[in-house]
């Protein structure tokens, strides 16, 4: 078994692992401060919508156009008078964006960039964009949003409880919120594309989240009928049992997306390629951190206020202050006051031996 796998067993096991939950405040002091950055960025900068948003005007010239990138941006930005973005196109052709002009403006771009680049004006092919469109596409994907947040929490409210509903939500805001902001500091230009992967995270950090969730609600089932272990520490086990699995599975996800954005749009420089990519690299990898470090603590946060759950956590830590000791390999307490005729609950790792605290700090041989 390779490295990653053994400690994954062993973290599912129980007998390693990182307490998340308990340095939770930190986990979200870091959240608030990434995102209290990403809204100064959309407050100061804004986003950079593209010309599906605003309305203009793309101009495409011929293939192998002897003009550079940089040349045909300054030819179309004196021709307009407003900025304008060039793209090369992996044929050669250049595509060149103008925002803000009618039609009577964009036959005089159209001339006036045939004679910069010293070609026949019909050789340049022109394409008008109403605001219209890009508006009609952004409530679409508001409405699609705003539908897709009440359908999670409705599932999550009956498929396990209101509490990761709730935490669910705010997790799924946290990616959505960091993602915005990230685009509004980058200055990447958010188009349809942008849209769709906005849209296309959610869906990956939800799975992540339901995939801890689903083991939370196994491991606590009849929780308050031992006296072994918090909410918030089975919480952490099921973070703990599941965290291999969630960084290879956004790993895997993120390198593919990965070429799309450093090699694709930068290396090759295929900048559409710029407008899903980016949203999808910093969704993935902001799911996969709000899944580990906000949703579960958060769960954990909201559980504990529950007067069952504090009375677990005052008998607890009770008998921890007795002197009980965990034990060193598997982390979980001895305890002797326990009849051996109840089965003991399942909140520890699925697969750890029953039989490990049953009896112990008893003599061997007849039972008491």
């Amino acid at each position: 078994m390779s490295k990653l796998g053994n400690l994954g067993a062993r973290l599912h096991r129980g007998e390693v692992g990182y307490d998340f939950v308990k340095n939770r405040k930190i986990w979200y002091g870091v959240s608030i401060l990434i995102t209290i950055l990403a809204v100064a960025g959309l407050a100061v900068r804004g986003l950079n919508m593209g010309i599906e948003f605003q309305g203009g005007a793309v101009f495409t010239t011929p293939k192998n156009t002897s003009a550079s990138v940089s040349q045909a941006e300054t030819y179309a930005e004196e021709a307009s008078g407003h900025d304008a973005i060039v793209q090369k196109l992996g044929d050669g052709t250049l595509r060149i964006q103008v925002a803000g002009i009618d039609t009577d403006a964009a036959n005089k771009i159209k001339n006036t960039l045939a004679d910069d680049f010293k070609i026949d004006t019909e050789q340049i092919n022109a394409e008008l964009v109403g605001p219209s469109w890009g508006e009609q596409i952004a409530n679409k994907a508001w409405q699609g949003l705003g539908i897709f947040l009440v359908l999670v929490v409705i599932y999550l409210a009956i498929a396990f409880e209101w509490r990761m509903a709730i935490a669910a939500f705010v997790a799924l805001i946290h990616d959505i919120t960091i993602t915005v902001g990230i685009y509004a500091l980058v200055g990447f230009e958010v188009t349809p594309g942008t849209v769709i992967g906005l849209l296309t995270i959610l869906g990956y950090s939800l799975y992540d989240t339901v995939v801890v969730f689903d083991s939370l609600k196994e491991q606590t089932r009849d929780i308050t009928k031992q006296t072994r272990w918090t909410y918030s520490d089975v919480a952490n086990r099921s973070i703990n049992s599941t965290l291999v699995r969630s960084i290879n599975t956004t790993v895997v996800a993120l390198l593919p997306v990965a070429g799309l954005l450093f090699i694709g749009g930068g290396v090759l420089g295929a900048g559409m390629l710029n407008d899903i990519s980016l949203s999808l690299f910093v969704g993935l990898a902001a799911g996969a951190y709000s899944s580990i470090f906000i949703a579960t603590p958060l769960v954990a946060d909201l559980k504990e206020r529950e007067p069952q759950m504090k009375a677990l956590k005052k008998r607890v830590l009770a008998k921890r202050a007795k002197g009980e000791t965990p034990d060193a390999e598997t982390g979980d307490e001895a305890y002797t006051d326990e009849p051996e005729d109840v089965a003991p609950a399942v909140v520890g790792p699925r697969n750890q031996p029953a039989s490990r605290t049953r009896g112990r700090g008893r003599p061997s041989g007849k039972r008491r």
